[in-house]
């Protein structure tokens, strides 16, 4: 498409004439839709990642397609051109109510992407001094999260995972793992530990894949958040919900749900993609593994080369022009929907020429995003990744793929892929002592007098050496005599004696 090509908002990409007909399956163009631009849904969309490479070979880095019902979107390929719209609050916003296709109509209220575009009174969604008022609330709250405590809880709750299969010698590390860990130790953050257990697991996966189940999950869900915060409004703790409820911004309860549902979800679908990812990665390529045991790659930088060749999220619905622009050489009208492709620009070939060389220190990929809506959680998304990876290769230092790697299968969709299982196997192991579930709280106050105990596992306390006693007080210098007598100097030693011949000499 040459730069001066009408916006695909415009009436020569919806028109309705002969020539713009669905070509019949069997067709070379079939997978093209009105105006001969490209689907993505369909059968052709199936590989999206090749899709996208026919896209970019085809109109640049900035490409016209199609959604499902054949709404037209800009595909944002390059990845200068996606930070440049993502780091121009003037120019495009995350406000869909301002979308062409949707004010017209032409996005119909049952369109199967409205879960990812449709607004919400969320900090992602808001501008100005509004999302100034939101996102200041969430990354305060954020801000007030211990890291130290924050891993060792992973570290725990990982050890607790592990004990549930070591056993077997064999298990599914998306199942068992990758779509536990992340949950347990967001509803720890968030203060609602208590939540997390098969059940929840099962409804956000659920939720995620939008299955004739998925309302009810999500009821179920928003309930847990609800109970939660009135909960905090009463009895204030230490945690994510309580420091949102407690800003100065002074949320809703609405508000503070909606926002503790965003911060849930995305992290938990994010990272339980990035924890399956790096997993992978680590079992099928073989350079990774022998890195990792080598000593030449550590478990973040692994996590930071996964970020760059799969990251967790492959694209983002969307952005919207605000006013008449230009982005990677093509006009943008006011009104135009853009997708944020994270996949595709993190494998620019003016980025990334050669996709094979490692990405170490490196962390300008797009899997965060950028702006004012960068992702405010990626630290804990890290921190899970890092750390859980870490302890689960020291508990299980021989995991093996039990299958062929071309056997692996993932679940697809326009705005991530999930590995659907990650079979493994390896030499049994006894479980390790977890008697206490994981737990962020804060440890009891120390006493004053500095006395330490250990719980017993019956619940007794059992003394550790009697508290360290109190220095004695310095003995009282005797009384000073009123006429020292001059005592006699000591006579020197040996050595002094012929040192002091020596320096005579």
């Amino acid at each position: 498409m040459t730069p001066e090509s009408p916006s695909p908002t415009g009436s020569d990409h919806t028109g309705t004439d002969a020539s713009s007909a669905v070509p019949p399956p069997g067709c070379p163009a079939h997978g093209l839709g009105p105006g001969g631009v490209r689907r993505l849904y369909g059968p052709e969309a199936e590989d999206l990642g090749a899709l996208y490479e026919k896209l970019r070979a085809d109109h640049g880095p900035v490409a016209p397609a199609l959604l499902h019902d054949d709404v037209p979107i800009w595909v944002v390929l390059g990845h200068a051109e996606n930070l440049h719209m993502v780091r121009s609050p003037a120019h495009f916003t995350r406000d869909s109510r301002i979308w062409a296709p949707l004010v017209s109509g032409e996005v119909k209220p049952d369109h199967p992407l409205t879960p990812h575009f449709a607004w919400q009174p969320i900090c992602s969604h808001a501008e100005g001094d509004e999302h100034l008022r939101l996102r200041g609330a969430v990354t305060g709250a954020m801000s007030t999260i211990d890291y130290r405590g924050l891993r060792r809880f992973i570290n725990r709750a990982t050890q607790y995972l592990v004990n549930r299969f070591c056993e077997q010698g064999r298990a599914d590390l998306v199942g068992q793992f990758a779509d536990h860990l992340p949950m347990a130790v967001m509803c720890e953050v968030l203060g609602m530990g208590e939540e997390y257990n098969d059940r929840i697991v099962h409804a956000a996966r659920d939720m995620l894949k939008g299955t004739e189940t998925a309302i009810a999950s999500n009821q179920y869900i928003v309930e847990a958040l609800g109970r939660l915060v009135a909960r905090r409004r009463t009895d204030p703790d230490d945690d994510f919900t309580t420091h949102l409820i407690n800003h100065p911004a002074r949320l809703t309860d609405d508000e503070i749900r909606e926002h503790l549902r965003v911060v849930l979800i995305a992290a938990y679908e994010a990272t339980a993609n990035l924890l399956a990812n790096v997993l992978r990665m680590i079992l099928t390529d073989p350079r990774f593994r022998a890195q990792l045991r080598g000593g030449q790659m550590t478990v973040p930088e692994a996590v930071e080369q996964s970020l760059w060749d799969e990251p967790p999220f492959s694209s983002i619905l969307g952005y919207f022009a605000k006013q008449d622009t230009e982005l990677g050489g093509q006009r943008i009208r006011k009104g135009d929907g853009l997708l944020f492709a994270i996949a595709p620009g993190n494998v620019d070939p003016r980025v990334r020429p050669d996709l094979s060389a490692n990405m170490q220190g490196n962390r300008s990929h797009l899997a965060f995003g950028g702006g004012p809506h960068e992702c405010p959680g990626q630290d804990i998304g890290r921190a899970i990744a890092d750390t859980g990876i870490d302890a689960l290769l020291t508990r299980l230092p021989d995991l093996e793929l039990d299958c062929d790697e071309d056997e692996l299968r993932w679940t697809a969709s326009i705005a991530s892929r999930h590995l659907v299982q990650l079979p493994v196997r390896f030499q049994p192991k006894p479980p390790q002592d977890v008697t206490q579930q994981p737990s962020l709280r804060p440890e009891p106050a120390q006493r004053t007098d500095w006395e330490i105990t250990t719980a017993s596992a019956a619940g007794s306390a059992t003394a550790v050496p009697d508290p360290l006693p109190a220095p004695p007080p310095p003995p009282a210098a005797p009384p000073a005599p009123s006429e020292p007598a001059a005592e006699p100097r000591p006579r020197p030693g040996l050595w002094r004696r012929v040192l002091h011949w020596w320096r005579s000499r």
